[in-house]
């Protein structure tokens, strides 16, 4: 087997005993978010990030405010500011202005025009871990990889392609922040699951360059979770792309996840993760209707967030919904 893409860091931006998975405090819920404009594609990531535990205990902590030498654009700064004032404010909803105002610097959006949920959060991250590494010159990629949001939401993929002609196996490894899992055909995520580790011909028009045949040949590829994040994004691939409608069959989620049927090691210890947050989308095309979450406070309840409203919920109907991404912690 030769493999491509596992290298250790240089230097550590982020140690990992430092990574919190449970509350530190307890409280009741936080605020609701106003809509400003066609703004709730933002407004259940916003929320989603900010009932992250990891996460939400860093940013309340204030470490990264109390060294960031940013000018100007400062994504973590952001949302550590945003994160205090949801969760600490008596008011029952709050304008995130300044995630609007530089909305521009996320990615490419607009507060009137409406916007896809999943391709935020992407964003989001990207814009919180380029403020994590702002200040630290230059980085090899491994190293970037040690930023608290790859710490926390970070994981590896292992590609292995088997060469059909001369049998050699090449393993590739890339890291990921979310899965996007096809939902075609599928019934539930563990179905979805299962489909995305399946062995698949690498198809005619992508022959692979075998290094040992030195020629395109046929070959397979079996994907698999490498290494296995602390908090797991997957996105339902609702989005039908040859009929641009929206795929809204329902698809079976549960609480509570093993992941190791779907790693390069099935048979080793269960990997558990548990449910805390999904979006779900409203609307019969992917580009209108509306964005609404579900998230599990630190009082352990859950919480249907809507805008600006914020009501208590049972699981069963966090469990029943057209989920569009859903959010799971170890």
């Amino acid at each position: 087997v030769t493999g491509k893409g596992m290298t250790p860091p240089q230097k550590t931006l982020f140690p990992l005993e430092k990574i919190s998975m449970d509350w530190r405090q307890k409280r009741r819920p936080g605020a609701g978010l106003y809509n400003l404009g066609s703004t709730c594609y933002l407004n259940v990531i916003l929320q989603c990030l900010t009932y992250t535990p990891p996460l939400a205990n860093y940013l309340l902590s204030r470490q990264h405010s109390r060294l960031c030498s940013q000018q100007g654009f400062c994504m973590m700064c952001i949302m550590e500011d945003h994160v205090r004032k949801v969760l600490y404010s008596s008011a029952t909803a709050i304008r995130p202005r300044a995630v609007i105002r530089d909305l521009k610097f996320i990615g490419e959006f607009k507060p009137d025009i409406p916007g896809d949920a999943y391709e935020f959060l992407r964003c989001t991250l990207n814009a919180m871990h380029r403020a994590c590494l702002s200040g630290n010159g230059d980085l090899d990629d491994s190293s970037q990889e040690t930023s608290i949001i790859h710490e926390i939401f970070g994981g590896f993929l292992r590609s292995r392609v088997t060469c059909l002609s001369c049998k050699t196996v090449f393993d590739f490894f890339k890291v990921f922040l979310d899965i996007l899992l096809k939902i075609k055909g599928a019934s539930s995520l563990t179905t979805a699951l299962e489909d995305f580790v399946k062995p698949k011909e690498v198809d005619g028009k992508k022959y692979f360059k075998c290094s040992k045949c030195k020629k395109k040949v046929a070959a397979s590829k079996v994907v698999t979770v490498h290494h296995a994040p602390r908090v797991l994004t997957v996105c339902l691939g609702r989005a039908d792309h040859r009929s641009s409608r929206k795929l809204s069959q329902v698809v079976e989620y549960p609480e509570y996840l093993d992941l190791r049927p779907y790693t390069s090691d099935p048979a080793g210890e269960p990997i558990l993760y548990s449910l805390y947050a999904v979006v779900v989308h409203t609307g019969h095309t992917c580009l209108g209707g509306h964005f609404f979450c579900y998230t599990k406070a630190s009082n352990g309840q859950w919480y249907k967030m809507n805008d600006v409203s914020v009501d208590s919920c049972a699981i069963h109907t966090v469990l029943g919904q057209q989920a569009y991404l859903l959010f799971y912690a170890r």
